[in-house]
């Protein structure tokens, strides 16, 4: 047993007043067979896969019913008030309770990873899943059956399993007799008569209790503490979020840049705000360059905003911009500097999100929003009404579907903002009701704020109210084939305008350094196809139209 493990145990173990000397004998199941099995299955190794993941099974259920073990033995009362001085029969119930919930929180134990300080979500779960799917890719539909009946045991009502055991069904015929494993019967069996009398205790003997599985059903909670219940389930996955979050993010590759929030202070996860992405100057000079959006933008200037009449919405893409910059309408400089002022921002978002591993721009934006005077007394809308990057958001479904005409292909977003001399047009999340706000971002010259596209962050902007609000609106995605076909064409006409030249342009400018050279993809269709998905959750395959998102309100969030 690795030392961080075994003083995390300990400390478990010493918190509900265990004293037991020989907890040396308690050994943790190999975490590394787990790893390995999932990598395995995510390469389409089934028969590598099913092998690693169930010793990790065997490994994990024995850990566990050693660790309960450890959970026996005297309490060590010595924060207990004296003044209580409880009767036998309290005495007795009172160690009672505080052994099960030890029992119960050793799933977690197992679950933790060296060097991590929260567990692997719905560990024991997560296996089944995993072997139901690798054993019906190998061809054994019996074992695969039988892991569906287990993992159902844990998720009664998910759909997508149910219709995996009614194939299975058919597939070993009406009579084959399928049943959930012993070994799980039991585990599920005792963790939910444990649970039972804990939340008795909780109800009517004032104890506390944080419940480590995300499985328990509702109808176990007392009423009275399921919304508490609720909301510790969604702290314990936030705390899960980021630490993962940290433990990828890497080195920031340009000095000088400042993370000024990062997801916990945003009240969410995969959220960051960097500042001094730009310098003063370079904002003017982009700014400069949006005049040319108003004037010979990409089919959006001076309109009516798509999204409000109360506002005037002008836009330049990075080729249109080169373009531009052709036919003298634009300085060559100002063109360049979009181009690199949005590399820069993507190898920042890159390294921070997903280092090592490549994002390519989607789409770049180089846009305004103007305020139309006269327009604003009692406006009541917004910039841009909440939305999802790459999902269809339904907030009374609470859900977000993956599937077009959303962009289902973006990855990460990001706005670089050029200035601050305007009123309202602030950055603000959600949850996903869409009018529960989590988070505000006021933009400034040189702020670049970024975010995973998916589901987890609704977000819109407040009402510009007066003046004019100009960004670099980006969009990424790990897919070559998605890459943005625009992008490579104003590189290749930046880099003829480079050799046409007895020097490349001088005019460069200090800070935004990092070329803006973007590989060469094919073209890609401008909507996607919804992906296959082989590891389907609850909830994922239904199909529902979104409702209409309302305008957010401000609520305190936690």
């Amino acid at each position: 047993m690795s030392a961080p493990r075994y003083e995390r145990f300990r400390s478990l173990r010493a918190s509900f007043g265990v004293t037991h000397t020989d907890e040396g004998t308690w050994i943790c199941p190999s975490q590394e067979a787990y790893e390995t099995g999932v990598q395995h299955y995510d390469a389409d190794e089934y028969l590598q896969a099913v092998a690693r993941l169930e010793e990790s099974l065997s490994e994990a259920l024995s850990a566990l019913e050693e660790c309960r073990g450890l959970c026996e033995g005297p309490r060590d009362d010595e924060d207990e008030e004296e003044e209580m001085q409880p009767g036998l029969y309290e005495a007795i119930a009172a160690h009672y309770i505080q052994v099960l919930k030890c029992r119960q929180q050793c799933v977690l134990e197992i679950a933790t990873k060296p060097g991590r300080i929260s567990a692997t979500e719905d560990f024991i779960p997560s296996h089944l899943d995993l072997l139901q799917f690798a054993y019906s890719q190998v061809g054994n539909q019996t074992l695969a059956a039988e892991c569906a009946a287990s993992y159902l045991l844990f998720y009664p009502t998910d759909e997508p399993m149910l219709e995996k055991m009614k194939q299975y069904r058919t597939e070993l015929g009406g009579d084959a007799a399928v049943t959930a494993r012993q070994s799980i019967q039991h585990y599920v069996q005792r963790s939910l008569m444990e649970k039972k009398l804990i939340y008795y205790a909780v109800e009517h003997l004032g104890e506390t209790f944080h419940d480590p599985d995300l499985w328990t059903p509702d109808e176990l909670i007392p009423e009275n503490l399921r919304e508490k219940h609720r909301e510790n389930q969604e702290k314990q996955k936030q705390e899960t979020l980021d630490v993962e979050e940290r433990e990828k993010r890497g080195a920031l590759p340009f000095e000088g840049i400042a993370v000024t929030m990062d997801s916990q202070q945003m009240n969410g996860t995969q959220r960051v705000v960097f500042d001094r992405v730009l310098t003063e100057s370079e904002c003017k000079d982009l700014l400069r360059l949006t005049k040319a959006a108003g004037e010979a933008g990409d089919g959006y200037r001076a309109r009516r905003s798509p999204h409000t009449p109360h506002e005037r919405f002008e836009g330049l893409t990075v080729l249109k911009a080169v373009q531009l910059a052709q036919n003298g309408d634009v300085e060559w400089r100002d063109a360049k500097l979009l181009l690199q002022a949005s590399e820069k921002s993507r190898r920042i978002i890159e390294s921070y999100f997903t280092p090592g591993k490549k994002l390519h721009f989607s789409f770049t934006h180089l846009v305004c929003r103007r305020a139309v005077d006269g327009k604003q007394e009692g406006r009541m809308d917004l910039s841009h009404p909440v939305h999802a990057d790459n999902c269809l958001l339904d907030p009374e479904g609470q859900e977000c579907w993956k599937e077009p005409p959303a962009y289902v292909y973006r990855d990460y977003s990001g706005i670089l903002y050029l200035n601050d001399d305007f009123q309202g047009g602030g950055l603000f999340f959600t949850e996903m009701d869409t009018v529960t706000v989590t988070a505000e971002v006021r933009p400034k010259c040189g702020r670049l704020v970024a975010f995973s596209s998916g589901k987890e962050n609704p977000h819109g902007v407040w009402a510009v109210r007066r003046g004019r609000r100009c960004a670099i609106a980006l969009w990424y995605t790990h897919s070559p084939e998605h890459a943005e076909q625009e992008r490579v064409k104003a590189d290749e006409l930046m880099e003829q305008r480079a050799m046409e030249q007895d020097q490349p342009d001088g005019d460069k400018h200090q800070g935004t350094d990092g070329s803006s050279r973007s590989s060469s993809e094919p073209r890609a269709p401008s909507r996607a196809a919804k992906p296959a998905d082989q590891r389907q959750k609850p909830g994922l395959d239904r199909k529902q139209q979104p409702k209409s998102p309302g305008c957010p309100t401000w609520r305190s969030h936690p």
